[in-house]
């Protein structure tokens, strides 16, 4: 039998830091059925105990304002999986527990993992997790994910729960009003809806705070409403102040300090400034941090298209050019006929492998956006674009799935559907596309290197800079026209500064590599393959000699004076352009194809337009 984990717990709390270190490379990126946020899953086993980890959207609480919220609250609401493990941050502990009780209110079998506890330990704070557990009635551990510490506990206990050998009895009571109103709702709740008690606690405080999301999970009458609005009334009306859902907050956190007062050791206040801070004072500084941003994006691309991405990419090609000799040496030895000679080395290889040359430098540039995105600058940017992102009336909120345009478009406009207001979400995912993805960084190259030989890391980072000066222009049009409104609010966390993950570096690049190599492995082989059928047959079908005759020659030349005002003069050019529409890495595909692998595609390009 295999259990089914759900990972929960706040954005930056390490959750997925976890999950790759439990999982590997046994992972499975989909989407949550008929909903476009990512879906992560992995599988592990553990002494005989085979479990399906799910790793959930961050979330702050069970009250979802987003997409991703509402996705995490369903999946665990509606009970599908077999126990959860709950992820908070030790040097954030109150604001982590929040969503701990709203887990208990559930009465799921539950495991708290108390995470970055080496940085509590580094401050001088002391957290006990044993005093924890006892208080919460729940199995806690402190662990560090990032280094692998206490995992090997936190699995005993998982296993536990999840076979019955350890016992995950919640103990959560709130003030006297609070249980009395609760008590109340739950009466009238279990009327008609027998739902099993932890989770029918969880209904009753959502329905006593008056939560529009719970009445989607159950169906009352009039009368039944009218006297749950009645209990909230008396509530209000109780010992405290503001209204039932405040109310309700409160008794939460009341709980949460006296665990913290109890459990929690807080590191001694020196008055010193952290690292962080001292950081923080340089890259967010009013006067300095557009150029410290621009340098740091600078420097980037100079690496990856400078001497060490170049020299990467000649390898490469080097690899590309050995594998062709070697297959023709094969094909020459078994006496092929030429027709196979030209469909195998200068559609299959010249095509895929022209392409291929391009990988080291697109896992080159994701490396570089994971690193600052795990140390924590990525939010500090988010803070730094806010005040040009508000010209465009969004937040910073968008920087980051503008941001992640320049990796690939798909999951950058999924990221912006999880942003809280329509309107954001609407403009950013229209702004999205003028982010150069990967996809097109193998055509940037393949120019740079063409027209700008000696400065094409600069060549290209002006070309990135030309798709964000266009979004900027796009984005004031629609903001004077389609999009009209004031400016929407910005409330971001800062993460602390950490160094990366290795291990969680390597997956992502993983992950990213084998996306690519299986486009190239598909879409763009199958590209090659047509391109050299349509470079070499004519409309009758017949071989022809002149690729000028072919299907693909004739129908260039029949469009090629569409893009001569944009400078595609000839047939080769404007079809390898349409080539375009199908994936934008083939067109450095057709273009290699169209012009041969023995004539460097550089000098044929140069002469073509």
């Amino acid at each position: 039998m295999r259990y089914r984990v759900a990972l929960a717990g706040n954005p930056n709390c390490g959750k997925t830091t976890l999950f790759n270190r439990l999982t590997g490379a046994h992972q499975a990126v989909g989407n949550w059925p008929g909903v476009t946020v990512e879906k992560k899953t992995g599988t592990i086993e553990y002494k005989g105990c085979k479990m399906e980890l799910v790793d959930l959207p961050g979330i702050y609480s069970l009250s979802p304002y987003s997409l991703e919220e509402a996705v995490a609250r369903d999946n665990i609401l509606r009970g599908e999986q077999d126990a959860v493990l709950n992820i908070v941050d030790g040097a954030n502990l109150e604001r982590s527990l929040y969503l701990t009780l709203q887990l208990m209110e559930l009465g799921v079998p539950l495991v708290v993992a108390v995470n970055m506890m080496d940085e509590v330990w580094a401050r001088g704070g002391e957290i006990d997790c044993e005093k924890l557990s006892a208080t919460l009635g729940i199995p806690v551990e402190p662990i560090s994910a990032r280094r692998g510490e206490g995992v090997e506990r936190l699995l005993e206990d998982l296993s536990g729960v999840l076979c019955k050998r350890l016992a995950s009895a919640s103990k959560v009571v709130y003030d006297y009003n609070t249980e009395a109103a609760l008590a109340a709702v739950l009466s009238v709740l279990a009327e008609n809806h027998p739902h099993p008690e932890g989770r029918a606690r969880f209904l009753g405080a959502k329905l006593l705070e008056n939560d529009p999301s719970a009445k989607g999970y159950v169906s009352l009458s009039q009368d039944q409403k009218r006297r749950i609005a009645e209990i909230g009334a008396r509530y209000e009306a109780g010992p405290g102040s503001g209204d039932r859902e405040t109310m309700l907050v409160d008794a939460r956190y009341r709980v949460i300090a006296e665990v913290a007062r109890r459990a929690v050791k807080k590191p001694p206040e020196d008055g010193r400034v952290t690292l962080s801070e001292r950081i923080d004072r340089v890259v967010t500084d009013r006067v300095l941090a557009f150029p410290v941003f621009f340098t740091i994006l600078f420097l980037v691309f100079s690496a990856v298209f400078g001497p060490l991405g170049q020299g990467m990419k000649g390898s490469m090609e080097r690899l590309a050019f050995e594998a062709a000799a070697w297959l023709s040496r094969l094909l020459a030895l078994w006496q092929a006929p030429q027709w196979c000679f030209g469909l195998l080395l200068d559609g299959v290889v010249a095509g895929v492998g022209g392409v291929l040359a391009f990988l080291p430098q697109i896992l080159l540039l994701f490396l570089f956006l994971s690193l600052l995105e795990d140390s924590g600058y990525m939010a500090r940017g988010a803070f730094i674009m806010d005040r040009l992102l508000r010209r465009l009336g969004l937040s910073g909120k968008a920087f980051i799935p503008l941001l992640m345009g320049f990796g690939c478009t798909t999951p950058a406009v999924m990221a912006a559907r999880t942003m809280e207001n329509d309107r954001d979400r609407r403009l950013t995912i229209l702004l999205t596309p003028f982010m150069s993805c990967s996809a097109k960084m193998p055509v940037y190259a393949l120019f740079a290197g063409t027209f700008f030989p000696r400065w094409q890391g600069l060549a290209v980072f002006f070309l990135y800079l030309l798709g964000a000066a266009a979004a900027v222009l796009y984005g004031l049009l629609l903001r004077k026209t389609l999009f009209r409104g004031g400016n929407p609010a910005f409330v971001m966390e800062f993460p602390p500064y950490r160094l990366p993950g290795l291990k969680s570096t390597a997956l992502r690049l993983w992950e990213k590599s084998r996306g690519f190599l299986a486009k190239a492995g598909t879409v763009i082989f199958t590209m090659s393959l047509l391109i050299w059928f349509l470079q070499n047959f004519d409309f009758h079908f017949r071989m022809v000699t002149d690729a000028a005759q072919s299907m693909f020659g004739q129908a260039g030349a029949a469009i090629a004076p569409i893009f001569a005002p944009l400078g595609f003069g000839s047939w080769q050019a404007a079809v390898s352009l349409l080539t375009g529409l199908v994936a934008k890495e083939a067109v450095v595909a057709s273009l290699t194809a169209l012009y041969g692998g023995g004539v460097p595609l550089q000098k044929a390009l140069s002469g073509a337009f």
